[in-house]
C-alpha cells in the first residue's frame, strides 16, 4: 500500500515537472508581443526566441541523455533542474534581448534531458497496465501548461510584465526541485554502454519515418501557434478580455488531445494515426478564409489543438518499443526522440512562420502548416505499411 502510495505521488511529480517545462517552454509564445514592446524589436524577430529555443533543446538533448548511463539518473536530474532554475531566473530578470537570448539558450540546454529522463524514470516505475496512461499524462502536462501557465502568464504579462510571469515558473522550479529530492524514484537497470552504441537506434527506417512524422507535426503546429495571440485578436478580433479565456480554451482540447493519444496508443498504436492528420491538413488549408468567421476560426484552430497533441504517446511507446526490442543499449535516446524531434519541428514551424510574417499576412501561416502536415500524412502512412511488413 505505502508503495502505491509513493508511486501516486510520483507520477503526480513527473506530471508537474513536465507542467513547469511547459510553462518555461511555450509561456512565451503569450508574452512575445509584451517583449517587443518593451525592448522595441520587431515581432518577427522575437519569434526567433522560440526557434532558438527549440534548436538548443533539439540539439543538447541527446548528448546529455545519452552521458546519463554513466551517472545516476537521480543525481543528474537534480543537477539538471539547478541549471534550469538559474536560467528561468535569469530569463526573469533580463533587460534587453541579447541577455534573454542567452538565458533561453541556458534553459534549453537542459529542458529536453529533464523530461527525457523523467519519461525514463516513468516508463519504468509504472505498471505495465499503467505505462500508456502515465506517458499520456506526462505529456499532458505540457498541455496543462497551456491550459494554466500560458493563460495566467499572458495575463500577469499583460497587468503585471512578462518579467514576473517567469518568476513564477521560477518558483514552480523550486517546488519541483523540492519535491525530486525528497521522492526520489527507484533507480532504473542500465548497462554501461559506448555512446556510439546508443545511436544505433537511427539505423532502423520505422524510427526514421516516426522522426520525420513528429518532426513534420511539430512544424505544423508552430506555424500558426507561435503567433496565436495575434492570430486570436488581430485576425480572429477577440478583445483582450476573451484572450485568456481562449487560450485556456485551447490548452483544455491539448489535454483532450493527449489523453485521446493515451487511448489510441493502448487500441491501435501509429495505425490509428493517418485520419487525424489527413483532417488536420484540410483544416489548415481552410484557415486564412476562416479566420473571417471568428468562430469557425475558433474551432477549427481548437481542433487543430487535439490533432497535434494526439500523436505523443502513441510514437512515445513505439519509439520505446523498438528500442527494448532490437536496441536495449539505446533506451535513453529512444525515451527523448519525441522530445528532441519535435523542438526540430517547432524550431522549423516558428522560423518558417515568422519568414511568412515578415513579407504577407499571419493569415497566411496555416497554408505552410498544411505543407508540413502532407509531409506528415505521409510518413505516418508509409510507417503503418513498413510495420505490417516487418511484423
Amino acid at each position: 500500500m505505502a508503495t502505491m502510495t509513493k508511486y501516486r505521488f510520483q507520477s503526480l511529480l513527473f506530471i508537474f515537472i513536465a507542467f513547469m517545462l511547459g510553462c518555461n517552454e511555450y509561456m512565451i509564445v503569450g508574452v512575445l508581443p509584451d517583449i517587443a514592446h518593451e525592448f522595441h524589436e520587431p515581432l518577427s524577430k522575437l519569434g526567433f526566441l522560440v526557434t532558438m529555443f527549440a534548436l538548443i533543446y533539439a540539439a543538447s538533448t541527446p548528448i546529455i541523455t545519452s552521458l546519463t548511463s554513466r551517472w545516476s539518473y537521480h543525481g543528474i536530474l537534480i543537477t539538471l533542474m539547478i541549471i534550469f532554475l538559474i536560467g528561468n531566473t535569469w530569463t526573469a530578470f533580463s533587460t534587453n534581448f541579447i541577455s534573454l537570448l542567452w538565458s533561453r539558450i541556458l534553459t534549453a540546454s537542459v529542458a529536453g534531458a529533464i523530461i527525457s529522463i523523467t519519461l525514463v524514470l516513468a516508463n519504468f516505475t509504472a505498471p505495465l497496465d499503467k505505462r500508456a496512461s502515465l506517458l499520456s499524462w506526462i505529456f499532458a502536462g505540457f498541455s496543462i501548461a497551456s491550459v494554466i501557465g500560458v493563460p495566467i502568464g499572458t495575463l500577469i504579462s499583460t497587468t503585471l510584465s512578462w518579467h514576473d510571469s517567469f518568476l513564477i515558473v521560477s518558483i514552480f522550479s523550486t517546488c519541483a526541485l523540492l519535491l525530486l529530492i525528497k521522492l526520489s524514484p527507484k533507480e532504473p537497470p542500465k548497462a554501461q554502454m559506448k555512446i556510439k552504441a546508443q545511436f544505433q537506434l537511427f539505423k532502423n527506417r520505422r524510427v526514421l519515418l516516426g522522426i520525420l512524422f513528429v518532426i513534420a507535426i511539430c512544424a505544423a503546429d508552430y506555424t500558426f501557434y507561435t503567433y496565436i495571440r495575434p492570430l486570436i485578436t488581430t485576425q480572429m478580433g477577440f478583445d483582450r478580455t476573451q484572450l485568456n479565456w481562449i487560450l485556456f480554451s485551447f490548452g483544455i482540447c491539448f489535454i483532450i488531445g493527449n489523453k485521446i493519444g493515451g487511448m489510441i496508443a493502448d487500441r491501435g498504436g501509429i495505425s490509428q494515426l493517418p485520419i487525424i492528420y489527413m483532417t488536420m491538413t484540410v483544416l489548415l488549408l481552410i484557415l486564412a478564409p476562416a479566420l473571417n468567421f471568428k468562430w469557425l476560426a475558433y474551432a477549427i484552430i481548437a481542433f487543430l489543438c487535439i490533432a497535434v497533441s494526439a500523436y505523443s504517446s502513441t510514437t512515445q511507446i513505439f519509439f520505446l518499443d523498438i528500442a527494448t526490442q532490437n536496441y536495449p543499449q539505446s533506451i535513453n535516446i529512444a525515451s527523448s526522440l519525441n522530445s528532441i524531434f519535435a523542438n526540430i519541428g517547432i524550431s522549423l514551424g516558428s522560423l518558417t512562420a515568422s519568414q511568412i510574417v515578415s513579407v504577407t499576412s499571419v493569415a497566411n501561416v496555416g497554408y505552410i502548416g498544411a505543407i508540413y502536415s502532407m509531409i506528415a500524412v505521409i510518413a505516418i502512412v508509409h510507417l503503418n505499411r513498413l510495420s505490417a511488413i516487418e511484423a
